[in-house]
């Protein structure tokens, strides 16, 4: 018999915090690099972040999209770059929604393993 592992609102809450985090920063720390110019790439990296700490936590898609999409237009708006970096939002909110929905699939507490 294997070990099973209950995943709590809690433990989902921590693992989507760190995702989130280290996600947003990520790319908003790529993005800000001279030369980088792949709007796609980091759009699409948006979403998947957003999508991920959403699904994790299957709670607070607004959260998440935050903690993933606002480091980029932070850093560029700072930098003087243009205001349309607030796009990002709109990328972590999409990539948090379809996560959240698919986070919701799973029910917290569930046991998994």
């Amino acid at each position: 018999m294997g070990a099973r592992l209950v995943w709590t609102h809690r433990s989902r809450d921590a693992l989507a915090v760190v995702a989130a985090i280290t996600g947003g920063l990520a790319i908003a720390w790529i993005d800000s690099r001279p030369g980088w110019d792949d709007t796609a790439i980091s759009a699409g990296l948006l979403l998947l972040a957003a999508g991920l700490a959403a699904a994790l936590s299957g709670r607070r898609p607004g959260l998440w999209a935050a903690l993933v999409g606002l480091p980029t237009p932070l850093v560029e708006i700072a930098r003087g770059g243009d205001p349309a970096a607030l796009a990002a939002l709109a990328f972590a909110a999409l990539g948090a929604a379809v996560g959240y929905s698919v986070g919701r699939v799973v029910a917290p507490g569930q046991i998994v393993g």
